[in-house]
């Protein structure tokens, strides 16, 4: 009997702690912005920081540039010089977007037939900062009109994005050395 009772007690036990852990462990929905006005987004943006890619190992000086076309799609030009050599890397894509109800949403290419998805998750009031992320949450990027950004302000975007379900301690700083900006 006393074998029963303690059986009985240690699998409930265990049982509310699985429960707890796991409810603790729940990744929360990704939330979009509100809205994206795309004039507004398309121009050059600088990398401030971003999560480890095998793409971008060995890089600095990351820059993405958006512009629109008349069709509606967007062209997406990644690039980045090689610390070591100073070679320049680029990735050029086409998106579109895919929930016009806030421009937030994109599926993007940049090898015909594969796509991803990017949710813009953050963003500033004058889109001086932006946040991307892909929706299996494995790659984030923070971008800025500038090549730095001030630290209260990283330290927000970071706060929020924590929220989201990100990892602070992932995020990689990207060096920038002005001389070497590929534009």
């Amino acid at each position: 009997m006393n074998i029963i009772i303690i059986t009985t007690l240690i699998t409930l036990t265990l049982g509310a702690l699985s429960q707890n852990v796991m409810a603790e462990t729940v990744t929360p929905a990704l939330q979009p912005v509100q809205y994206v006005e795309l004039n507004r987004y398309v121009g050059l943006w600088y990398e401030i920081a971003h999560y480890p890619s095998k793409y971008q190992e060995g890089c600095q000086n990351s820059v993405v540039r958006f512009s629109l076309r008349d069709n509606g799609e967007i062209d997406v030009l990644n690039s980045c010089r090689d610390k070591r050599e100073g070679v320049l890397h680029h990735a050029d894509g086409r998106g579109w977007v895919i929930d016009t109800t806030n421009n937030a949403r994109l599926k993007v290419s940049y090898f015909w037939p594969f796509r991803k998805e990017y949710v813009i998750i953050d963003q500033g009031n004058e889109y001086e900062y932006s946040v991307i992320c892909t929706v299996d949450r494995k790659n984030i990027w923070i971008i800025a009109r500038t090549p730095v950004i001030n630290s209260d302000i990283f330290e927000r975007i970071v706060t929020n994005l924590e929220k989201q379900g990100f990892h602070r301690d992932n995020l990689i700083k990207t060096e920038h050395n002005k001389n070497l900006h590929p534009e």
